[in-house]
């Protein structure tokens, strides 16, 4: 009984791995990936900057453990969606911050005094929050 259903269980896992769309999908470029979770959402820096904090963490965790199994790379697995949007926010801030930064820089060479102020201001106050022990 025991060795027929381990023969079933074979079968049917080669039959999906020789399945010629199993394969397509298992190949797929990252653009034709499908998102099997959306994970938690970063909607500002500072979204993003405690997504980054925990999740962080929370694979930290998984990865000190001695024994890596199919649940924890699971868990893995939806921890990076999370982990995926954080970062696109950051990029997205950081994009900002540099330009507001090169502000400062324009005006600091063209002797733009109020525009070093406004802009260095404005440059601090994002920075910190990625780097709050700058305050």
């Amino acid at each position: 009984m025991k060795l027929t259903s381990a023969v079933a269980i074979v079968a049917l896992v080669s039959t999906l791995f020789m399945n010629p769309a199993f394969i397509k999908d298992a190949v797929a470029s990252d653009d034709d990936r499908i998102s099997h979770y959306k994970g938690e959402a970063s909607p500002t820096l500072e979204a993003a900057v405690k997504n980054l904090t925990e999740f962080n963490q929370k694979l930290e965790a998984i990865l000190a453990s001695d024994d890596m199994d199919i649940r924890k790379l699971a868990e893995i697995h939806q921890l990076t969606y999370t982990l995926e949007n954080a970062l696109e926010r950051l990029e997205e801030e950081l994009e900002t911050i540099a330009e507001t930064l090169e502000e400062v820089h324009i005006g600091s060479e063209t002797g733009k005094y109020e525009q070093v102020r406004k802009a260095g201001k404005e440059y601090l106050e994002q920075i910190r929050k990625l780097l709050p022990q700058t305050q």
